[in-house]
């Protein structure tokens, strides 16, 4: 039988419940502690909750084994220091003695060096860190590997750099990007600098020719599902917007449809009850604010949904709705202020013949705690769509609304 240590715990989560293990009292201390400590960040207080719902609703597939106070001698006889590991792994080598061998399991190096001291057979785990994916890979090449990649690379479309379907290379020769493909289910397809024609939004295009925005244009032309996330000012909504309306304006969708959270900015005060309709008070809110700003203002945003081009559907009556038939661009705005379970009821949302845009910054922007961390959905939608061949990121780096937007991303 297996023993786990605290960390353990946290990282496995439901992996931990595949067969019958035990743990120390002081690790459900442990846990208790660190759930509402203000000296740890949400992502683990959040995973310290979940940990103990879990253990709350499967009390069949494990068993506690009591630390005892005169462990305490114990530990000083083995010379180690009297603290929790110390304590937790005691508690282990006294639950193997009672229960036969077993693997004191653990994510912290310094904690299964001190239970191999007192015998213990160890299992060490490690927290795999999920690399920051952008959409795109930048590649610098020097002058050989540039020709090595047109000659031979690009000709035999050989995944020399192990692309993901949909994710963009970009070429970087002598400090500048030089050249820019994506991979895709044939092999490479060169990217061109696209412009979108919009009566409202007059020519949408990359920004200063920003190299980012261009895959954000590709992936938007080309996929069915387009993922934008960056900084507040990089261009996601500009983008995501634009390409919208053009949709719209020329008869490709039928209609776009805004799935939306209105959650109040982190820390900010509540104003408390809007009166009148559904979409009186999405108009008060910031979802209001925003199109306003996007399409001039408040007339323009409330005369398409007058006209059924523009329907705003706040998450909490998304459930049981279905979009297939609406031959419909949605748009999921501000998506960093979802967990995973509200962005996968959004996504089930989504019909066959409809068009999907997701923006959104789970890195600055996330107003409530339950939406951090590894609970994030934006973050779970793009480790789980990317490489489907419908899918497309591309994260934008660049800040064009104003020198102070810019210089307030220092602060």
């Amino acid at each position: 039988m297996k023993c786990y240590d605290t960390n353990a715990l946290l990282l496995l989560q439901e992996d931990a419940f595949k067969e019958k293990f035990f743990i120390s009292s002081i690790v459900l201390n442990e846990l208790e502690q660190i759930k509402t400590s203000k000296t740890k960040d949400e992502e683990v207080r959040w995973a310290a909750r979940k940990i103990l719902r879990l253990l709350a609703d499967n009390e069949d597939k494990y068993e506690i084994e009591l630390y005892k106070s005169h462990y305490d001698e114990e530990i000083k006889i083995l010379d180690l220091p009297i603290t929790d590991d110390s304590k937790i792994i005691l508690c282990a080598r006294e639950g193997f003695i009672k229960r036969g061998d077993g693997i004191f399991v653990t994510e912290d190096l310094a904690c299964k060096k001190l239970a191999e001291c007192i015998g213990l057979k160890t299992e060490y785990i490690r927290q795999e860190q999920d690399e920051e994916y952008t959409g795109y890979l930048v590649v610098t090449m020097s002058e050989e590997e540039l020709a090595h990649f047109y000659a031979t690379t690009l000709v035999e479309n050989i995944n020399e750099y192990g692309l993901l379907i949909n994710q963009y290379l970009l070429i970087e020769f002598n400090g500048q990007i030089a050249d820019k493909y994506k991979w895709t289910e044939t092999g490479y397809e060169e990217v061109n600098f696209r412009t979108i024609e919009s009566v409202m939004f007059g020519k949408v295009k990359p920004i200063n020719e920003d190299i980012y925005q261009q895959c954000a244009l590709d992936s938007l032309c080309n996929n069915q599902v387009t993922v934008l996330r960056g900084k507040p000012g990089s261009g996601k909504s500009y983008l995501a917007l634009g390409y919208l309306i053009s949709q719209l304006e020329k008869g490709k969708i039928d209609k776009i449809i805004v799935f939306c959270n209105t959650v109040a900015v982190r820390g900010a005060a509540k104003l408390g009850f809007y009166p009148g309709s559904k979409d009186d008070k999405l108009l008060d809110s910031q979802i209001g604010n925003f199109l306003a700003s996007k399409f001039g203002d408040i007339a323009e945003v409330e005369k398409m949904i007058n006209e059924g081009q523009l329907i705003l559907l706040p998450t909490a009556d998304i459930r049981g709705y279905d979009t297939s038939g609406m031959h419909a661009g949605i748009y999921i705005t501000e998506a960093q202020n979802a967990t995973i379970d509200m962005m996968k009821l959004m996504l089930q949302r989504i019909g066959e013949d409809c068009i999907l845009v997701v923006d959104g910054d789970d890195l600055a922007q996330v107003d409530i705690s339950e939406y951090a961390g590894s609970n994030n959905g934006l973050r779970r939608m793009s480790q789980v769509f990317r490489g489907k061949k419908f899918y497309g990121e591309a994260t934008l780096k660049n800040i064009y609304r104003s020198k102070i937007a810019a210089t307030a991303d220092e602060m």
